[in-house]
Order: C-alpha cells, then structure tokens, then sequence
C-alpha cells in the first residue's frame, strides 16, 4: 500500500460541498520526540483536508477526509502543500488500470513548504520551499521520505514547481535520455497542448529539433504553435501519417512522443523513419494493442520502448541531476510552464472530469 502519514477518518463524496467534519486520529510509526536534526519543530498541523479512493470508479469515487498527521518519521520531511498537480496517470489509479491496494490517496506531484523534519533528516530545515514527486500528494499536509524531496530555487513559483515536477521530469528523461534529441531531428509530439505535451515541445525546440505536434481541436493547435511546434496536425481532421510524411519529404521522423496510447499507436508507427523510436509513454485512449516484432522490423527496424519517470529517478544522483536541469531551462524561459486551469482541493472530481473530457489545456494544479 502507498504508504500516507494518516489513517482513515470520516468522509463524503469530493466536490463542492462542505468539507467533512474532522474527526480526531493520530497515526504512523513509533515517535520518541527527539530532535537532533537542524530545522526540526515539533508543532504538527492539528487538522487536515485528505482526498482518498476507498475503491476503483469514476470522479465520484473520490472522497474528502479529515486527518490528524502524525510526526514525520525519521527519514521523512512534514510538508504544508501550497499547490498539487493534476496529471492522466491520477484518472489511471483511481480507474483500476493501474492498480494499487485500497484505500488509497492519489496524486504524485505537489510543491509546498516543510513545517517538520525527521530527526535523521539533513539538508532541509523547516520554512524550505520544496517539491517532489511521490504518490500520496491529494492532501494539505503530509510527510514524504527526504529522499524524494527537492529544494524550488527562486525563481520558480509553487505552482509551477508543483506542475513540472512529474511533468517537467518526464519530458527530460524522454528528451534526454530516452531518445537524445538533437538539433535538426524531426520530432512528433502526441498531446502536444497538453501539461507534458507543452513542456516537451518547448525544450525540443530550443534543443533545435523540428517538432511536429498533434492536437484534438484548432483552439489546441494555437496554442501548439505558440509553444514550440513548427507544424500542428488536428486528429480527426488530418491524415497524421500523410501529413508527417509530407513534411518530412518521405522520411519520416526520428522519434514519436505518444501518450495517447491504443487509439494512436500503429499511425505512430508508421510515421517514423528507418531505424527510428517509437516512445510510448500514456495510455489516454486506453493501453495499446499488443504487437509483432515483426510489426517493428518491416518498417524499418523500428525501436519500441515503454518508459516510466521513475526508473529514471530511481536514485538520489539521478532525481537531483534531473531537477536541477529542468529548473535550469525553465529559469532561462526557454521553457514557459503553462497553468492552464486550477481548482480548490476539495473539488478534485470536478477536475478529474474535466481531464477526461479534454476541457484542460497546459497543467492543471489543485489547491489546498
């Protein structure tokens, strides 16, 4: 079970109405109380606002619960979230398709300020400004192990540092380590108005890439434009292999960026090069279809790779390497984080509709 620094208190369906009456629960780990580590206060927030799933379904499955957080442990920071963000793998877990004991609380990025530290903690003190990405975040207050923890610079505001730190981080590891973009590849990007879609196309252009992006509407394509993308081909309207063949004067492109999943996946396919990289990396339209090798092989000894952000970030070196290149170009405004749309805490179903329905636009951040 994912682990969450509370236990169940009374709760209603989330959405706009009163919050829950708090019901008083202390949980966690042994605590003895002894701070040795610079920064650590023992005063614990009293009440908080927790969103939790106690079975697979619809927005209407989620629901709002009061906790008392108990002491971070050890090795855990206590964070006041500040901003929470909104991403496609949340509507994953909560649906099933990705599934995980229950109950569970979801959510897998969020920026805040730590008001606790474990006594086996060093390097954060209380009042830092920090983000991570770890699942649990659809909270006000929580601990998370130090390890996942980063420091925000200034510069970078809480909900922007909330929105790029699972969506800021995948699209470095799909630019840089997954296929290393270079200057003059001709790219396609799925999604390309979305949270990551914007990020990824932005930083693919100031490495010099040639991106092609793929919307589902002309207000989606506007936006495409103003953030990176060279060309912008409308699913639904155009022919996406056609176009990426004629743009590419029969080529193909070198990499295909696609988190769309089942409804896209063979069109992907068949718009890439010789030898070039099929990254499928969402399941948007439900997971793709199983397929040959042999499917790789006659179009031209195709690459097929199914990445996930955290085997990217699996150690401290590698979280810490990638946050301090993405807060880097994010800084030099070569990249613009987009916030699209955000909502309060409590109305988290509501945002989880609007998500599906493709009424978001760039990332969405939920506010405590």
């Amino acid at each position: 079970m994912i682990d969450t620094p509370f236990k169940s208190a009374t709760h209603c369906t989330a959405g706009p109405a009163a919050r829950p009456e708090p019901v008083r629960t202390l949980c966690g780990g042994p605590y003895d109380g002894v701070a040795d580590s610079p920064g650590f206060v023992t005063e614990i927030t009293a009440m908080a606002l927790v969103v939790r799933l106690h079975r697979y379904g619809g927005p209407e499955a989620l629901t709002l619960e009061q906790i008392e957080p108990s002491a971070p442990a050890p090795d855990e920071v206590q964070i006041r979230h500040t901003a929470i963000g909104l991403n496609y793998i949340d509507v994953y877990d909560r649906t099933g398709l990705y599934a995980t004991p229950l109950p569970v609380v979801l959510g897998r990025e969020a920026a805040g300020v730590i008001t606790a530290v474990g006594r086996r903690v060093r390097g954060f003190r209380a009042g830092d400004r920090v983000a991570y990405v770890h699942p649990g975040a659809y909270c006000e207050v929580r601990n998370v192990p130090a390890r996942h923890v980063v420091k925000v610079p200034a510069g970078i505001s809480d909900r922007e540092a909330a929105a790029l730190m699972l969506k800021g981080l995948t699209a470095q590891y799909l630019l840089r380590r997954t296929y290393r973009v270079q200057r003059g590849d001709p790219i396609l990007v799925h999604a390309a108005a979305g949270g990551v879609g914007l990020i990824l196309t932005q930083w693919a252009r100031a490495l010099g890439a040639r991106v092609i992006g793929v919307v589902g509407s002309e207000a989606k394509a506007e936006l495409a434009r103003k953030h990176g993308c060279r060309h912008v081909l409308i699913s639904g309207r155009d022919d996406i292999v056609a176009s990426v063949k004629a743009l590419t004067k029969g080529a193909g492109v070198a990499v295909v960026y696609d988190s769309v999943g089942k409804d896209t996946f063979m069109e992907s396919l068949d718009c890439l090069r010789p030898l070039g990289m099929m990254v499928t990396y969402g399941n948007a339209s439900g997971p793709p279809p199983a397929v040959s090798p042999l499917e790789l092989s006659k179009r031209g000894s195709l690459f097929l790779t199914r990445p996930t952000l955290f085997s990217y970030i699996a150690t401290r070196a590698e979280l810490e390497a990638a946050a301090k290149e993405l807060f880097a170009i994010v800084k030099s405004r070569k990249v613009r984080v987009r916030i699209g749309q955000s909502y309060p805490l409590s109305e988290v179903a509501q945002a989880h509709r609007d998500l599906e329905a493709r009424r978001t636009t760039g990332s969405t951040v939920l506010l405590p």
